[in-house]
């Protein structure tokens, strides 16, 4: 029985150090985040793993994300899941589907708190997403799911 008990905790052990670590932030938090960035473009998609809209769509940017350097683009994943899920379900749903990005858990309930502060116009539905160009302080803001081709005109446009 102990070697079983050894098996299963060093297993444990494995997957939780292969484990990507998922942020807890609040809106706060990605709001600082933005603020204090050194990339020049940032880009944050807005997701939940019960949307399938989103979860489609995801490969397709972390494809076309990783053209290019993370000195110029910082792509990260907000996720919108419930307390439930967060961080063990969570993790290893985004290990499974290969989200090999920034991933983030934003903490928040209160959509008419957090939406307008991301954009004025965002009604709260998924997918989403933002593009920031730091250096000209061009944003653009997209709701509904982009094929990886949408996505790469997106981050070509908000670097003009």
């Amino acid at each position: 029985m102990k070697k079983v008990i050894a098996v299963v905790s060093l297993s444990l052990m494995i997957n939780n150090a292969n484990a990507q670590k998922i942020q807890r932030w609040k809106i706060d938090d990605l709001i600082s985040f933005t603020n204090q960035s050194e990339s020049t473009l940032l880009v944050f998609n807005f997701w939940a793993t019960f949307c399938k809209p989103c979860v489609a769509e995801i490969p397709g940017m972390i494809s076309a994300a990783s053209k290019y350097s993370p000195s110029i683009l910082n792509f990260t994943l907000i996720n919108f899941d419930t307390k439930s899920l967060f961080p063990l379900k969570l993790n290893r749903f985004i290990r499974k589907k290969h989200f090999n990005t920034k991933n983030i858990w934003l903490d928040e309930v209160n959509v008419n708190d957090f939406c307008p502060k991301i954009d004025s116009s965002w009604s709260g539905s998924i997918p989403a997403t933002l593009f920031i160009n730091k250096k000209s302080g061009k944003r653009i803001f997209k709701e509904g799911e982009m094929t990886a081709k949408e996505f790469e005109e997106k981050l070509i446009e908000v670097l003009k």
